[in-house]
């Protein structure tokens, strides 16, 4: 490990250190060389669980079991005492015991922590209890950890978090991206080695083994409603599949998703001028070199859902209300861990249609911690939800503004999500006054939705002023001082060269009147420190747009509205 470097003409801050992280990371992963370890391993484990007592299971993405911190913090996975990444013992155990809990609570209709302590002590003839009797005390079965199947690198990859809106008490604090990389396990398959630890036990071992498989189907170790996780058994395939609440397939056009930054070179991490002088940004920290991969993810598609219900809920109920709703349904750490009620898992298509397009089929879930009996109410809320986060914006770094290409570099901006199914439900017309009756008809069922859900009032046609907006602030929240419309205008072009078109509202908000001096109005269309406050959405291939405006009461953003208007744009939203 080096150690940082530290400048004290900048407060004790170099600005070569954000790239020590990202360094040490990629150095890890690409020269990782676990391969001889890991078939010691493998061998060992099959000779310990004996003939028939072992199977493999493979993870489709991501995995991410216990782990700890690192140097510079960085969060590790697992690891033993040797540096190999696996998946303890005692987590495979735990694993197969829960899902035997609540397999027997389900066919038992028990519910509360009556009916998991009854189901507790039935799984101890399985896995022992301290009060047990006899051979009910100590568990039957042996687990022994599991390792990846042989590889250089173990599966070990470079991942990415990225916490952009936080709450701060009952208020919302301020956009501030913070990609935060770490290790997981990425496209690994695990060898799973179970035995009896008397040879009568075998009976134990088979069941054990299907409520193991079972469990494991269901994701292992952190993130698992995020996507991560999932272990199937090629062989032994699971024979409950849980059916999603929704299956979609979907393509992203344009920036699309991406995972975590990497560098084009470790040795030259920092980006050179045409004389080779290290560039820097406006903060005075030096540019890195990096590029990102393109990722379709789970956790993408999640927090996009997360955003556009904060949006709709702030509007109709109170803060501290649409926190506490937030974490039931989609999970959090504050003020204490809550797993959420929906999982999202997202399956990549591949190939892709071109280098600017992705595709995916998006599958969500429910959880165990969704109460009983509301399973039908929850399927329409995400229903409903899912209906809107497509029609309002994209996905990823050019989430708010819709596809298009231009002559500068990048030349391809924005991007376009869009979903694609034979159901009714998912159709949109061709023309802009139908399109808002039925948008109209889809958030009023959504403010329904939620209401049956959560069995909390939701009074639509009384929105809520969540914060006085002012010409440089406001509020990302479909409250009195938002509007959203659908604009259908000509396409402009700066220059005469085809590729530089923008269509509809995005060529009147890059358009001269708004921008005179050139550049781009930043409490118009957001800066690096800024989010805009605009959003603009294509809508499948039809031809035009919704535009959804926060803080729409105070200029530039009313001018903007009533240049639309003028314009023949047709309001949505309010009601």
């Amino acid at each position: 490990m080096r150690e940082l470097n530290r400048n004290p003409g900048r407060d004790g801050k170099d600005p070569t250190d954000p790239a020590t992280k990202l360094q040490i990371m990629q150095i890890a992963e690409e020269q990782a060389n676990y391969q001889k370890r890991l078939e010691k391993m493998s061998d060992r484990t099959k000779r310990l669980a004996g003939n028939g007592n072992w199977f493999e299971v493979t993870c489709p993405w991501r995995i991410r079991v216990g782990g700890t911190k690192g140097p510079e913090s960085m969060l590790l996975p697992a690891f033993d005492a040797m540096g190999m990444p696996y998946i303890p013992s005692s987590t495979l155990r735990g694993i197969a015991r829960t899902y035997a809990i609540r397999k027997f609570m389900e066919e038992q209709k028990l519910t509360g922590q009556d009916g998991w302590e009854k189901a507790f002590r039935h799984v101890e003839k399985w896995f022992g209890h301290l009060k047990g009797k006899g051979d009910n005390r100590s568990g039957k079965i042996i687990f022994f950890d599991a390792y990846p199947t042989p590889s250089k690198n173990g599966g070990l990859a470079m991942d990415m978090a990225n916490s952009i809106w936080r709450w701060e008490g009952d208020t919302l604090g301020g956009y501030s991206p913070n990609p935060n990389a770490f290790f997981s396990l990425k496209d690994v398959s695990f060898l799973i080695g179970i035995r009896p630890v008397k040879q009568e036990y075998e009976s134990e071992v088979a069941q054990v083994r299907r409520w193991l498989i079972e469990g494991l189907a269901q994701g292992a170790g952190s993130q698992v409603n995020s996507g991560y996780g999932v272990l199937e058994a090629s062989n032994n395939p699971p024979k409950e599949t849980p059916l999603p609440l929704l299956q979609l397939e979907f393509d992203v056009k344009g920036q699309k998703i991406h995972g975590v930054h990497r560098f084009s070179n470790l040795k030259e991490p920092f980006k050179k001028n045409k004389d080779g002088v290290l560039e820097t940004n406006r903060d005075g920290n030096l540019k890195q070199d990096t590029f990102s991969h393109p990722e379709v993810r789970a956790t993408a598609l999640k927090n996009m859902m997360r955003y556009w219900f904060r949006v709709f809920a702030r509007g109709v109920l109170p803060s501290c209300q649409v926190k506490m709703l937030e974490a039931q349904i989609f999970g959090g750490i504050e003020p204490r861990p809550t797993w959420g009620w929906l999982c999202v898992r997202v399956e990549e298509i591949d190939p892709p249609k071109s280098s600017r397009e992705q595709s995916g089929i998006l599958r969500l879930f429910t959880t165990s911690s969704l109460p009983e009996g509301q399973k039908d109410a929850f399927q329409a809320f995400c229903e409903e939800l899912c209906w809107l986060m497509f029609r309002l914006g994209g996905i990823g770094q050019g989430a708010r503004r819709p596809y298009y290409e231009r002559q500068g570099n990048p030349r391809i901006r924005g991007c376009d999500l869009t979903p694609y199914s034979d159901e009714d439900f998912w159709q949109v017309p061709d023309d802009p006054q139908s399109f808002v009756r039925l948008f109209q008809r889809r958030l009023i069922a959504f403010y329904e939705k939620l209401g049956n859900l959560t069995e909390i009032p939701v009074n639509r046609r009384n929105l809520l002023e969540v914060m006085p907006p002012r010409r440089d602030s406001w509020v990302e929240a479909a409250d009195r001082h938002c509007h959203i419309l659908v604009y259908q205008g000509e396409t402009r072009s700066q220059k005469k060269h085809a590729r530089n078109q923008k269509k509809h509202a995005l060529a009147v908000l890059h358009g001269v009147e708004f921008n005179p001096q050139g550049g781009y109005d930043r409490l118009l269309c957001g800066s690096t420190a800024m989010p805009s406050p605009v959003w603009i959405a294509n809508v499948e291939d039809k031809d035009y747009q919704v535009v959804t405006v926060f803080g729409s009461t105070q200029d530039p953003r009313k001018k903007f509205v009533d240049k639309l208007v003028q314009e023949e744009a047709v309001r949505i939203f309010p009601l």
